[in-house]
């Protein structure tokens, strides 16, 4: 397993920096952190006006993207940690694919206990999702990512995504649930970057694999590359 991290707060660059990861698999196993400026991000399958108040979000600079993924919308911020496992495929559906258990491990190493959910989300023990988690697959790799709320503005979050249910349709609508902070598990004065930190030195650890590594300047360009392509289009 590789661990990587993004530098970047863009949540453009870093959900195209995932696709290109998926698609063209300049590693093997990778195991993905960054964390985005304010922003909304939604799934495939969903209409952004029906999920998101774009009204607020406008006002706010909050920006609003696509992923390649399902799953529901969710927001972003510099208090919530995204996580991207992007891995070979295999005979079994990735929703089937233990993935919760290295977090669960992760988690709990930190003195917070969760247990993963009916959708692949991660619960602590009285119920309160702390991640929200979607997939993809293509022929040969597999995403699966997620978020781990560390100390997001719950306020916003909730505002953000207040959108227009009338106008989804049979595009797929995204469950809501009681969600909390892990900052509350931790430390007072403990940082969003401090946590990852030692949520990276434990996933070294469990891997057996070399320290987390940023972005190398060539991935950067291919990156920023695809987005340049599809802006000019």
């Amino acid at each position: 397993m590789h661990l990587l991290r993004s530098l970047s707060d863009s949540p453009e660059f870093n959900c195209t920096l995932e696709e290109f990861l998926l698609t063209e698999r300049p590693f093997r196993d990778v195991l993905l952190f960054y964390i985005n400026r304010p922003s909304v991000v939604v799934g495939r399958n969903q209409k952004i006006e029906a999920e998101v108040n774009t009204e607020y979000c406008h006002r706010h600079g909050i920006e609003v993207i696509k992923r390649i993924s399902g799953g529901g919308t969710v927001y972003h911020d510099y208090g919530n940690i995204n996580y991207s496992f992007i891995v070979d495929k295999t005979g079994s559906a990735v929703l089937d694919r233990d993935f919760g258990t290295p977090l669960t491990a992760a988690l709990a190493s930190l003195g917070i206990p969760t247990t993963v959910g009916a959708r692949k989300e991660l619960l602590t023990t009285d119920g309160y999702k702390i991640s929200g988690t979607a997939a993809h697959i293509t022929r040969d790799s597999q995403l699966f990512h997620g978020t781990l709320l560390y100390r997001t503005d719950l306020t916003v979050l909730k505002q953000t995504l207040q959108g227009d249910h009338s106008l989804r349709g049979r595009s797929v609508a995204s469950v809501s649930s009681p969600v909390i902070n892990l900052s509350v598990f931790r430390p007072k004065n403990e940082t969003t970057e401090e946590f990852l930190t030692l949520l990276c030195n434990f996933f070294e650890d469990y891997y057996q694999t070399e320290p987390i590594q940023p972005i190398s300047d060539e991935v950067i360009r291919n990156t920023e590359a695809i987005i340049r392509d599809r802006n000019n289009q």
